[in-house]
């Protein structure tokens, strides 16, 4: 059995993982399993968050941008940062929330303490920073 890479810190070097993300959305189940394994030193809660956080980026990039797709892990002691990068040139737009979706980005939003992108010649790069530091709330606030 392989060991999956580690993101966790023992020193304030930053540690970066990344994985190349096929064309399918059925991807998002091996995305998935490889952040819960990367991740698997985060008390739960955090986990869950950055999990959500992992597969509403990727799923965004699986389904409004072009390939080839890349998802990395920057990490620090109390800091990680989820990257995604796909080369489509339009930006990533928070739409209105509907029975279609658009509540995605909120939920991001909700749980990271920034959230953007850049623009690169080539496509862009959508990203959401993480605060492991905080204590988890009951209810973030723009949920209540």
């Amino acid at each position: 059995m392989s060991a999956e890479p580690r993101t966790a810190p023992d020193d304030d070097r930053l540690r970066v993982i990344a994985l190349e993300v096929a064309d399918d959305l059925g991807e998002l189940v091996s995305v998935r399993a490889w952040a819960s394994g990367v991740l698997r030193d985060l008390p739960e809660d955090q986990r869950l968050d950055v999990l959500m956080v992992v597969e509403e980026l990727t799923s965004n990039a699986l389904r409004h941008g072009e390939p080839p797709r890349q998802i990395r892990l920057l990490r620090k002691r109390g800091w990680l940062c989820v990257e995604v990068d796909d080369t489509c040139l339009d930006p990533a737009c928070p739409r209105p929330p509907s029975a279609t979706g658009g509540h995605g980005l909120k939920l991001v939003k909700a749980v990271t303490t920034s959230w953007g992108q850049r623009q690169r010649a080539t496509g862009k790069t959508v990203w959401a920073e993480i605060d492991l530091t905080r204590a988890p709330e009951a209810d973030p606030p723009s949920m209540r």
